[in-house]
C-alpha cells in the first residue's frame, strides 16, 4: 500500500536505465561532496575520495541537542552558491532562488538515520522518489503516505545531510505541466523509534570500549604486586640464612622469616632453624645502630655548614647594611639625587629586613643547641662543666652579635631620624601656608568642639537638676500613698457608720475620694478623655496628654487618684502574654446606676 512502510533494497530498483543527462547530475553531486554515481552503479569521478563520508565544511551536529526548535541547516563555506538542474529518467529538478533563505529545519535527533520529504506531486511513485534519492546513499525503507509526504530511511548517517541539500528543489515528472505532476521537495529530519535505538546501542558500545579501554591503562599503571612468598622447606630456610648474613638482602629475607611465623611453620622439627635465623637478624642491631650514629654525625656537620655558611651570610649582609647607613649620611647623602637617595633608603629597608629573618634563623638554630646542649645536661651529669662552658661561650658570642645588630638598628634609627627632620624642614618652608591653613581649620574644629562640650555640660547640669527633682516628686507620692491608705482606712469606717444611719447625702459628703478643686479638675479632664476613647486608653497615654495642660502632673498621682475613683474610672487587661497591656476606661454611667 502507499501508507504502509516497507523495506527496500537497490537489488530491488532497476539500475540500468539510462540517464537523460549524466553530466548535470555529475556536477550537482560533486557540489554535493558525494561520489557521483551512474543509474548503473559505476562512479562517474574515478579520482573521487569516498572516505570524506559527507560534505565537507558542515559542522559537526552534536546529537543529544535538545528541543525541536526551527533552525535553518548549516550552509558550508566552500559549497557553491548556485545550485543546477538536474536531470533524472522519470523527472526533474529545478534548483530554488538562490537568493532565497535557505529552508529551515528542525534539530537533528540523535542517531537521525530517516528524513521527511514533502511537496511531492500527487502522481509521484516509489519508484520515482527512489530514482531521485537513491544517489543520496543506500535506501533502506520508504514510506509513502497518501498526502503527498513521505519518510525515507537510509543506512547511515551521513546520507541525511546528503538528502537535505535536496530540499527546496521544484520537481516535475517528465515533461508534463500539470499541477498533479509538480511540486516544490521539503527535506528535514524526522525521528524514527529504529534509530533511537540504533544509536542508544552504539552509544552503550563505545562506552563499554571506553570503559574497556580505562580499565586497561589502570592496569598498566597499576604498581605490580609482590611475589608471593615461598613456603617453608629445609632448602628454602639455608637459602634464607644465608640471606639474613647479607647486608644487601637483609630485607627480603627478614620479610619472609615474618611470614613464615605468622603463618605457623615453628614447631619441635622447625624450632632450632629459626631460633638460628632469629639469632641472625639480632646481629644486625649493632650494624643499624652504628649506620644511624654515622647518619647523625653527617647531620650534625651539615648542620655546622649550614651555621657557618649562615654566619657569613650575615656579616656580609651587615656590611651591605653598614654601607647603605654611611651612604644616608649628610656627607654623601647630599651629592646624591633625589631618585637616588630613594632607592638607596628602599635598598636599605630591604637588606635589613633580610639581615633581621636570617639573623633569627641563627638565633633559633642556636636556641635549639642550646636545649639540646641543656638535655644533654640533665642525662650526663658527668659532661656538665664542659657544656655549661660552651653554653657560656655561645651565650656570649649571641649577645655580642645581638649588641651589634642592635647598635646598627640604633644607627639606622638616628639616620632616619635626620632624613625625617630634613625632610620636615623642607616641608615646613615649602607648606608655610597649607599649614596655616590646617591651623586654622584645627583652631575652628577645637572651638567648635569646646561648644559642644559646654552644651553638653549645661544639658547635663540640667538633667542632674530634673533628677534632683524626679526624686522629690517620688518622695511626694509616697507620702501621698501613705495618706491615702490611712484615708481609705477612715473612709470605710465612714462607710460603716454611715450605712448605719441611712444618711446618703452626709455618706457622699464625708466619704468623697476627691480632697481638692485641682483633683475634681483633674477627675473632669480624664473622664472628657476616656469618653472620647471609649475602648480605654494606658495610664502613660492619659498623662501625656495631662503634662500638655500641666508638666507638674505626674504618673503616680494621677493612678492613684483613678483607683480611689472605682466607680468613675476601671481598669482592664487587654491582649496576650508579650502584649498584656493594663488600659482605664470610663465607667461613670454605670457607676452612676449602682450608687
Amino acid at each position: 500500500s502507499a501508507d504502509g512502510g516497507r523495506n527496500l533494497s537497490l537489488d530491488s530498483i532497476l539500475m540500468g536505465l539510462p540517464m537523460s543527462d549524466p553530466t548535470a547530475w555529475t556536477t550537482a553531486m560533486n557540489n554535493l561532496g558525494m561520489a557521483p554515481m551512474g543509474m548503473t552503479g559505476q562512479p562517474l569521478l574515478p579520482d573521487f575520495d569516498p572516505a570524506l563520508g559527507m560534505m565537507t565544511g558542515i559542522p559537526p551536529i552534536n546529537p543529544m541537542m535538545p528541543g525541536l526548535g526551527i533552525v535553518p541547516p548549516p550552509i558550508p563555506p566552500d559549497m557553491p552558491a548556485v545550485k543546477e538542474i538536474i536531470h533524472c529518467k522519470s523527472c526533474t529538478l529545478f534548483p530554488p532562488n538562490p537568493h532565497l533563505p535557505p529552508p529551515a529545519t528542525r534539530e537533528r535527533p540523535p542517531g537521525c538515520k530517516t528524513v521527511f520529504v514533502g511537496g511531492l506531486p500527487e502522481n509521484g511513485t516509489e519508484q520515482i522518489i527512489m530514482e531521485v534519492f537513491e544517489q543520496c546513499g543506500e535506501v533502506i525503507a520508504i514510506r509513502k503516505s497518501k498526502k503527498n509526504f513521505c519518510h525515507i530511511r537510509f543506512a547511515e548517517e551521513f546520507m541525511v545531510d546528503k538528502a537535505l541539500y535536496l530540499s527546496g528543489y521544484r520537481i516535475r515528472l517528465g515533461s508534463s505541466t500539470d499541477k498533479k505532476d509538480t511540486g516544490r521537495l521539503h527535506v528535514d529530519f524526522a525521528q524514527a523509534r529504529d534509530d533511537l535505538y540504533e544509536w542508544e546501542c552504539k552509544q552503550r558500545m563505545l562506552a563499554r570500549e571506553e570503559r574497556h579501554r580505562r580499565r586497561l591503562e589502570e592496569e598498566r599503571f597499576r604498581p605490580p604486586s609482590p611475589p608471593p612468598v615461598v613456603h617453608y622447606s629445609d632448602h628454602e630456610c639455608s637459602v634464607v640464612a644465608e640471606k639474613l648474613k647479607d647486608d644487601t638482602k637483609f630485607l627480603e629475607a627478614i620479610q619472609t622469616l615474618l611470614t613464615w611465623i605468622e603463618r605457623g611453620e615453628v614447631n619441635r622439627r622447625t624450632a632450632n632453624n629459626f631460633y638460628s635465623m632469629i639469632q641472625s637478624a639480632n646481629s644486625h642491631i649493632r650494624r643499624l645502630v652504628n649506620e644511624k650514629a654515622a647518619h647523625e654525625k653527617e647531620m650534625e656537620e651539615a648542620k655546622e655548614k649550614f651555621k657557618l655558611a649562615l654566619s657569613g651570610i650575615l656579616v656580609q649582609f651587615e656590611q651591605i647594611v653598614a654601607v647603605y647607613h654611611s651612604a644616608s649620611k649628610q656627607k654623601a647623602w647630599d651629592h646624591f639625587t633625589k631618585a637616588q637617595r630613594k632607592n638607596i633608603s628602599v635598598w636599605c629597608k630591604q637588606a635589613e629586613e633580610i639581615r633581621n629573618i636570617h639573623n633569627d634563623e641563627l638565633m633559633g638554630i642556636r636556641r635549639e643547641e642550646e636545649m639540646e646542649m641543656s638535655d644533654e645536661e640533665i642525662e650526663d651529669p658527668s659532661e656538665m662543666k664542659e657544656t655549661e662552658e660552651s653554653a657560656l661561650v655561645s651565650q656570649v658570642e649571641a649577645l655580642k652579635e645581638e649588641n651589634d645588630s642592635l647598635r646598627w638598628q640604633l644607627d639606622a634609627y638616628r639616620n632616619e631620624v635626620e632624613l625625617l627632620k630634613q625632610e620636615q624642614g623642607k616641608a615646613s618652608r615649602d607648606e608655610d601656608t597649607t599649614k596655616e591653613q590646617q591651623m586654622k581649620l584645627l583652631q575652628q574644629a577645637l572651638q567648635g568642639m569646646q561648644k559642644h562640650l559646654l552644651k553638653v555640660q549645661d544639658e547635663y547640669k540640667k538633667r542632674e537638676v530634673e533628677l534632683e527633682k524626679v526624686k522629690e516628686d517620688k518622695l511626694k507620692i509616697e507620702t501621698l500613698l501613705e495618706n491615702l491608705k490611712e484615708q481609705e482606712s477612715s473612709t470605710s469606717r465612714v462607710c460603716a457608720c454611715s450605712q448605719e444611719k441611712e444618711c446618703p447625702v452626709e455618706k457622699t459628703l464625708s466619704n468623697s475620694p476627691v480632697k481638692s478643686e485641682r483633683e475634681v479638675l483633674l477627675v473632669g479632664i480624664i473622664s472628657t478623655f476616656l469618653h472620647v476613647h471609649p475602648f480605654g486608653a494606658s495610664i502613660e497615654y492619659i498623662c501625656s496628654y495631662l503634662q500638655r495642660l500641666d508638666s507638674k502632673i505626674c504618673t503616680a498621682e494621677v493612678e492613684v487618684l483613678m483607683t480611689r475613683l472605682q466607680n468613675t474610672f476601671r481598669q482592664e487587661l487587654s491582649g496576650v502574654g508579650a502584649s498584656l497591656e493594663k488600659r482605664w476606661k470610663f465607667c461613670g454611667f454605670d457607676g452612676l446606676k449602682m450608687t
